[in-house]
């Protein structure tokens, strides 16, 4: 602890724009998410925050825990109105109006980013708007009752893929985000999880200093939804890593890093067995998903060597 108190005020800055107090649940991994990247944003800063997890918990009205400008979205348009406001700033800055340009992040959870806001957030990507997107990747649908999105991964027990006699759970494999983000040929795109704080940190000012459109995918557990104990969200995160499941890289104009690598990658059942919702899966389903993780960390690997 004297190690704590002696460096880590040095490493990050002190100031929280995201406040304590906000109803998140005990444990939760993208409120800790939310806090980094605000703490590495710093007060000039425009946030457009799509509905989800992190819009219900933050801002039970008349209350707010954001310390720098934050607008509520619709699930759909939070890269809409980011572009909106890119746009304005430009021009106001042409005018001479302003001084300074703030930067302009939209966030959203993994609904809002890889279902219901994807169209919106193609488009500013293709238009070339010059933001930052955060997606808070906790894997399902959490604040309306964990439903299942199309970042559910494969064998995961929701209320909406209920696994039982005639089903194992989610039947298809997690939506690549960042490679589709990839393929939008923006020039940053990066992976994160708050259990590597400073990694993330790191991510996200070299995302908000890059010209154009960046990306930042957040993995972030979720002890509700993933039926884990509160204490062990740093763990998973560390594990989600460790086995491959989530590996932690980037593509800046196109060269992949990776910022995190084992030439012998832990077993994804030892990330899988402390979560409820995996509980159910028998052994032939854990070595298929084992076969998955081994081939998609792979063939990142060959991209990172390329």
């Amino acid at each position: 602890m004297e190690n704590f108190a002696i460096y880590v005020p040095r490493l990050v800055p002190q100031k929280d724009y995201f406040a304590p107090g906000h109803r998140a649940c005990i444990g939760c991994g993208e409120a800790l998410a939310v806090r980094l990247v605000t703490k590495a944003l710093g007060r000039e800063v425009i946030i457009s925050n799509a509905t989800g997890c992190m819009e219900i918990v933050s801002s039970p009205f008349p209350t707010t825990s954001w310390r720098v400008p934050w607008i509520h979205t619709l699930f759909e348009n939070a890269s809409a109105v980011a572009s909106g406001i890119e746009a304005a700033l430009k021009i106001l800055n042409e005018k001479g109006a302003r001084a300074k340009m703030p930067k302009v992040v939209a966030m959203g959870g993994d609904g809002a980013t890889l279902d219901i806001g994807i169209q919106s957030l193609s488009g500013a990507w293709e238009r070339g708007h010059n933001f930052l997107y955060v997606c808070f990747d906790n894997e399902a649908y959490m604040n309306t009752g964990i439903q299942r999105s199309s970042g559910t991964p494969f064998g995961a027990a929701t209320t909406t893929s209920p696994a039982g006699k005639l089903s194992i759970g989610q039947a298809t494999w997690k939506k690549n985000m960042p490679a589709i983000a990839i393929a939008h040929d923006i020039p940053y795109v990066a992976t994160a999880c708050p259990s590597y704080p400073f990694d993330l940190m790191e991510k996200v000012t070299k995302a908000v200093a890059t010209h154009g459109p960046s990306y930042l995918h957040v993995l972030s557990p979720c002890p509700t939804g993933w039926r884990y104990p509160t204490d062990l969200s740093i763990r998973l995160g560390r594990l989600a890593v460790e086995t491959g499941v989530f590996p932690l890289y980037e593509v800046e104009n196109g060269k992949y890093r990776l910022n995190f690598d084992s030439s012998k990658l832990r077993p994804v059942r030892d990330y899988l067995t402390p979560q409820g919702r995996f509980r159910h899966l028998p052994k032939e389903e854990i070595e298929r998903i084992q076969e998955g993780v081994n081939k998609e960390y792979q063939k990142l690997k060959r991209k990172v060597k390329a």
